[in-house]
């Protein structure tokens, strides 16, 4: 395993002049879909158009998802004058980025800083000016950069000295957001690394907007849990223009419980997280369409304060999460995960930064009660918002 190694020099310097920059987009965390979970290098300009259609015949795109994300293997390689070129499941890009701005939406693309991408497609590597000025010019609003396929070149060039590698990719990113910030054109810039090097403390520092803090998520309640509850603790990385990603959701994908999928919802949410939901959109139930359009737990997200939640406390198989949010109150989770349904309490108002509890609204029951304990299904979780 890669040891963590502290922020870089560049970093520090770097921050003021790129940490302000990222303020200009994803005010609040992004929110849309990413065609990589369910299609994975199958995708194309005809998916992309139907996940844009079922955005709004969903509802998603007025519960706040705007971003339709191609991920890998839409690439071709390269004309003689250095261009990225698309392959033949993608004609024509800007003609599909209008087509998707058309429904009131927006259009994200994906690329490496290595030569090759995770798939063995075109990357960005030495071109990264170019292909920002042709991502502009295509109409593109979000740049997912995976470090796959850099990895190669930062082995060879540093060897075992592993702070050099780690500036290396460091730079490798400054140069792609410095790119795109040239363009003029506000492009969300994500980074997919895994989380190598502490990413949350140097991210803003190439001008990024996200970024990856684990490895990859899987459609299953271990691995979306491992994932979710590791974000304790970097809260205070996280804010208005530059988020920590815990990975897309898995919502709908069909591997999870109607619990389960709840309490990646609500735990996301209390992250602010990004929210870019991952399945087939043609597809989904009602129940899925439900927890991925609950307007109260997309204003926990989407909270302006711009806040991430952070665990107040942790006893067995029971954790309590609370975000803070814009109005004073305060959003707690009461996850259970455990096998078994259990009764759950809400912590002291001290605990919770309160001076006393007026209300509290239960968001997955609805409804106002300053009663408790809560009865918490196994795997399962209640949202409260207490004022």
């Amino acid at each position: 395993m890669r040891r963590l190694a502290s922020v870089s020099l560049f970093g520090v310097l770097a921050f003021a002049a790129a940490g302000a920059q990222t303020m200009d987009v994803a005010a609040t965390p992004p929110m849309g879909w990413n065609s990589w979970n369910h299609f994975a290098g199958r995708v194309t300009d005809r998916d992309i158009r139907a996940a844009a259609d079922q955005m709004v015949a969903t509802g998603m795109r007025d519960a706040g998802y705007v971003y339709v994300n191609i991920d890998d293997t839409w690439e071709a390689g390269r004309d003689a004058q250095g261009n990225i070129l698309t392959n033949d499941r993608f004609p024509d890009m800007k003609a599909l980025a209008e087509y998707v701005h058309s429904k009131g939406l927006k259009i994200g693309i994906y690329s490496s800083p290595g030569p090759k991408t995770c798939g063995g497609y075109e990357g960005s590597y030495q071109h990264e000016e170019q292909d920002a000025k042709t991502y502009a010019t295509w109409g593109i609003d979000y740049l997912k950069y995976d470090l796959c396929g850099y990895g190669e070149i930062m082995d060879r060039e540093a060897g075992t000295d592993q702070e050099r590698a780690y500036a290396m990719m460091r730079a490798a990113f400054a140069k792609m957001g410095e790119a795109l910030r040239t363009t003029g054109r506000p492009i969300v810039y994500s980074l997919s690394q895994s989380g190598w090097d502490s990413i949350w403390r140097w991210g803003p520092s190439v001008g990024s907007n996200l970024w990856r803090t684990t490895g990859d998520i899987k459609d299953s309640y271990g691995r979306m849990a491992e994932i979710g509850f590791s974000q304790a603790g970097l809260a205070r990385y996280a804010g208005p223009g530059h988020w920590n990603d815990p990975d897309m959701l898995e919502i709908g994908n069909g591997k999870m419980t109607t619990d389960e999928y709840t309490t990646h919802m609500t735990l996301w949410a209390i992250l602010a997280a990004p929210l870019l939901a991952g399945n087939d959109l043609t597809r989904m139930s009602p129940a899925d369409t439900a927890i991925l359009t609950n307007k109260d737990v997309i204003a926990v997200d989407q909270d302006p304060l711009g806040r991430q939640g952070d665990r107040v406390s942790a006893e067995g198989p029971f954790e309590v999460w609370m975000k803070p949010l814009r109005n004073g109150s305060v959003a707690v989770g009461l996850f259970n995960r455990g096998e078994d349904m259990e009764a759950m309490s809400l912590p002291a108002a001290s605990v919770l930064g309160l001076k006393s509890v007026r209300s509290i609204r239960n968001v997955w029951s609805s409804g106002d009660t300053t009663k408790g304990p809560w009865k918490v299904p196994g795997h399962g979780v209640e949202l409260l918002i207490v004022h």
